[in-house]
């Protein structure tokens, strides 16, 4: 079942949307990042905030389904088996990229409720969360940056710990996520 993984590799399904949500991140950072080569007010600027925030949210969906797809079943070894300090950081540094991903979104959607403006998602208005109040929504949006910014870490330092496993330590760290080939 693609829901299960085995003893050497996650499941189809974890490893699809480990993929699906890179891919996620990369064009929800860069529709933030690329915002301003568009004038403040304008539709281009619109579209892509709109883009960045129905992206984001969708990362938010996502990420459950990794977590329900992770409680089926324990996690592929390791071999050869990593020290014991590195299985603890590797775990921590999981949760709080599941932590990320469930709480940038709903700040996003929290600032957004607080700027008195509605959420797209897919075609569907999403209920304010709070009432209108700017003061409060400065105030989120810096936390939310703040969380983009450690966002950039956790991201880095995953791949890198990834990189590292497969071309120095030479463990199946990497491979127990790649797609199969052939």
């Amino acid at each position: 079942m693609p829901w299960k993984n085995s003893e050497s590799r996650y499941s189809t399904v974890s490893i699809a949307l480990h993929w699906l949500m890179l891919v996620l991140l990369i064009v929800v950072y860069a529709c933030i990042e690329l915002r301003g080569i568009f004038p403040k007010g304008s539709g281009g600027r619109t579209l892509i905030k709109e883009a960045h925030f129905m992206l984001g949210l969708t990362v938010f969906v996502l990420v459950w389904l990794r977590l329900f797809a992770r409680s089926l079943g324990p996690a592929p070894q390791i071999f050869p088996a990593s020290p014991r300090w590195q299985t603890l950081l590797a775990k921590l540094m999981h949760w709080a990229l599941y932590i990320f991903m469930i709480t940038m979104p709903i700040l996003g959607w929290l600032i957004t409720s607080a700027e008195g403006h509605q959420v797209m998602f897919y075609g569907i208005d999403l209920p304010l969360l709070i009432e209108e109040n700017k003061p409060l929504a400065k105030q989120l949006e810096g936390w939310h940056v703040l969380g983009g910014t450690i966002g950039y870490w956790l991201i880095g330092l995953h791949a890198v710990a990834g990189l590292y496993h497969h071309y120095v330590v030479r463990d199946n760290t990497l491979l127990r996520m790649m797609p199969k080939r052939g």
